[in-house]
């Protein structure tokens, strides 16, 4: 097994953990989040028979035909629920398409809630009847898990416990199923499986993939390889919670490079976190004065946020 290129910790040590164990559990990930944007995370409760479930759902997901994949792209919702084609969203800046096709799983709500919005509700592949179960079964086990590394992300920087995870209840949230085919022939020169990004949301859950290829840019140019670990969930922060702390979490570039074998297959399940879309950007006060006493970025809502980036990748337009 290969030794994980970024720092590691175990989530038992904040949910049960003693005292000490919580505050160098905080201390980790904060310290993490402020140096290289990314940590490992073990001991997660998430059990490893959902995850292989849901990767198996995945992989039958993807060997429908096109013709079946098509009929759950929804047109008008920006990619944010259901299937998006092969080659339809790219990096910020980058003109070559990403050589992934995805399908994107949203908070499922009843009619009758107050945050029920017709326009984003998941299609369910029928073809799949144990698709719908297992994958409301991990959003919601994510879903807890991403609360607790919110908590204590709080916690690191003088916020009370609560402060970041509200921001996230009830929000848009994204469990994404990725697929990244073999490498076409006809591929443009550039093209590249995820092209050199940062992601759009708070915090970023990615299961382990099923092979490597992830990799983070160093603040000297070069790019470091971060494991695919059996087990192990790796944790990154994204743009919107760089914005609200002023820039001391650090939303990190990185990117899915492509396989030495061109025939490989790879899947991964990132799962987005997002606050609410009413929710204020404007950053803390007190990450201002821990980054210099000046606001590095303007008041925006979530939701204005979000609409500019999807614009920016591709996805303003479906």
């Amino acid at each position: 097994m290969s030794e994980q290129s970024i720092p590691v910790v175990s989530l038992k040590d904040y949910t049960h953990g003693t005292a000490a164990q919580r505050d160098a559990f905080v201390e980790t990930v904060g310290g993490a989040l402020v140096d290289v944007g990314f940590f490992g995370l073990e001991d997660h409760g998430v059990p490893q028979e959902l995850v292989d479930a849901a990767y198996a759902c995945t992989r039958q997901l993807f060997a429908l035909n096109a013709a079946t994949k098509d009929a759950y792209v929804i047109e008008g919702c920006r990619g944010q629920r259901g299937m998006t084609r092969f080659g339809m969203e790219h990096a910020k800046d980058s003109a070559a398409p990403d050589l992934k096709e995805f399908w994107q799983v949203g908070r499922d709500l009843p009619e009758d809630h107050p945050r029920y919005r017709p326009e984003r509700q998941n299609p369910w592949p029928g073809e799949i009847p144990a698709f719908r179960p297992t994958m409301l079964d991990l959003f919601g086990r994510l879903d807890a898990v991403s609360a607790s590394l919110l908590e204590a992300c709080s916690i690191y920087i003088g916020e009370s416990p609560n402060l970041l995870r509200e921001t996230a209840e009830l929000g848009d949230t994204i469990l994404r199923l990725i697929h990244y085919p073999p490498v076409p022939e006809d591929k443009e020169p550039s093209a590249v499986r995820a092209a050199a990004h940062e992601d759009i949301n708070l915090i970023t859950i990615l299961c382990e993939a099923t092979s490597g290829g992830l990799e983070l840019l160093e603040r000297d140019g070069s790019w470091r390889k971060v494991h695919a670990l059996h087990g192990q969930f790796v944790v990154d922060s994204g743009d919107m919670l760089q914005q609200l702390t002023n820039g001391l979490f650090k939303s990190t570039t990185h990117r899915v490079v492509n396989p030495d074998n061109s025939r490989d297959v790879r899947f991964s399940m990132p799962f987005f976190v997002h606050p609410r879309p009413e929710v204020d950007l404007t950053p803390l006060r007190s990450c201002i004065e821990r980054t210099g006493g000046v606001a590095k970025f303007p008041p925006m809502t979530a939701d204005a946020y979000l609409q500019k980036r999807l614009a920016d990748i591709g996805l303003g337009d479906m």
